[in-house]
């Protein structure tokens, strides 16, 4: 069975498997630009540039990623088709961090461990499920997704949403971040420029959308204001046309 053609839900239901090669092709050939840079990055950090601690550190990310029956694809939930870089990304960065912390622990004053991607890019995710502020975010988040996918339609519509969602999503990727992924066929300032085309549209659409919203909200005032008086004259009416009979 070949999985170019599915999505990334049903892809990683499949990858759960970890006898499904298939599937698991399919994810490598997809995301294994973007694991093997963020495991770069987190290694640079820690001061290590060589090519096989990079490979290792690569090779022990899938590994862990089929450990426990592939639970760590188990646990992920999809909110949208961005959702899994972000996840690769999050999870990738710790699985680099928990290495170099170990090799470090032996060593007193073994050097200060970095911060933590998670900390930086992911405080978002730090409201408790379930909170006044968390609910009002989903609200928020769900009415600028409906603004973006009205906003970006035609031929670049899915790319366009996928450069917004991973820009301004929990995990905040860089313009340059974004520009590595495979497949997105843009320059640093190409991502740059997407951005701020998109962005601005979508602040034109919220625009639009909130004066709708007040010009009904007007609307339904006046007329609420006008009923009592329309009441008024409907029973001066009905009082007249009686003395009349």
């Amino acid at each position: 069975m070949s999985y170019s053609s599915q999505d990334t839900r049903e892809l990683i239901r499949a990858c759960a498997d970890p006898r499904n090669s298939a599937a698991w092709q399919e994810f490598m050939r997809r995301y294994q630009k973007l694991i093997a840079g963020v495991v770069l990055r987190t290694c640079a950090r820690w001061g290590e540039y060589s090519s096989e601690a990079v490979d290792d550190l690569v090779q022990e990310t899938y590994l862990k990623l089929c450990a426990d029956h592939c639970r760590l694809f188990k646990e992920f939930q999809s909110q949208h088709p961005a959702a899994i870089f972000g996840y690769l990304k999050v999870v990738t960065a710790n699985i680099v961090n928990d290495h170099f912390r170990a090799l470090h622990a032996e060593k007193r004053g073994g050097g200060v461990s970095p911060e933590e991607i998670t900390s930086i890019q992911c405080a978002a995710d730090c409201d408790q499920l379930g909170s006044l502020s968390a609910i009002q975010r989903e609200v928020l988040l769900g009415e600028i997704d409906a603004c973006l996918q009205r906003c970006t339609q035609g031929e670049s519509g899915e790319r366009d949403r996928l450069i917004f969602r991973l820009y301004y999503g929990p995990c905040g990727f860089s313009a340059k971040a974004i520009a590595a992924l495979p497949d997105l066929g843009l320059t640093v300032k190409g991502v740059e420029s997407a951005i701020l085309r998109i962005t601005r549209l979508v602040r034109a659409e919220i625009n639009k959308r909130e004066q709708v919203k007040g010009d009904r909200e007007e609307g339904q005032e006046a007329k609420a204001q006008a009923a009592p008086v329309e009441k008024g004259i409907a029973e001066e009416k009905s009082s007249l046309k009686g003395e009349e009979d």
